[in-house]
């Protein structure tokens, strides 16, 4: 599914998804927005979590690692359930085309590869609330941080992925990884900054 090609802010020829002007450039991002909206975020949930809250280092420790290692198992579930969802109707198939498709037809887009901020607010909003809920603010702040700070990473290695030649061993084998799952025709792969979860539920193969 694709529809007419339109230049985006950078020169790449990108397939335009919405008529309107508005809604059109709402889908390109420049890879620093995330950082800029939610850097923030990340040292102010951290300092508040000394300042105010008074957290021990050790809970803050604990709940940082859980927290980093919930993002992975949320960056899985969400590209190989929500992301690569198997549509049956017209109106299901163009949905998941809209937000993920799109970068399956185009992988080389340069402004597409980061999420959206009206997307990535609002699904921030929803997890840190649900994370109030069940940890209670305190532990929430840091967890929360930590969550965050691994969709960043998340963003941005996979922006690199698409834009950059790795030096290290550890870049040619994310690279490599994700450009495979391109092309696996079953599916697998899903982890983009990880491939723990790959491995533990069978699909790193594909």
């Amino acid at each position: 599914m694709k529809s007419t090609p339109s230049s985006d802010h950078s020169g790449h020829s990108s397939i335009r998804i919405f008529k309107s002007p508005i809604l059109e450039a709402l889908t390109h991002v420049h890879p620093i927005v995330p950082l800029l909206i939610w850097g923030p975020v990340v040292l102010y949930q951290e300092a508040h979590s000394f300042s105010s809250d008074h957290i021990g280092i050790l809970p803050f420790v604990i709940l940082t690692l859980l927290g980093l290692l919930f993002w992975t198992l949320t960056e899985y579930g969400m590209h190989r359930y929500v992301f690569h969802f198997k549509a049956t109707s017209r109106a299901g198939k163009y949905v998941v085309w809209l937000f993920h498709g799109v970068h399956h037809d185009d992988p080389g887009d340069p402004t597409r590869l980061v999420m959206p901020p009206v997307v990535s607010i609002v699904l921030g909003t929803v997890f840190y609330w649900g994370f109030v809920l069940i940890l209670g603010p305190t532990f929430a702040r840091p967890f929360f941080a930590a969550f965050i700070a691994g969709y960043l990473g998340y963003d941005y290695i996979h922006f690199a992925t698409h834009h950059f030649r790795p030096r290290t061993q550890w870049g040619k084998t994310v690279k490599e990884n994700h450009m495979k799952h391109h092309f696996l025709k079953k599916g697998g792969k899903w982890g983009v900054s990880s491939s723990l979860w790959d491995h533990v539920f069978h699909t790193f193969e594909g």
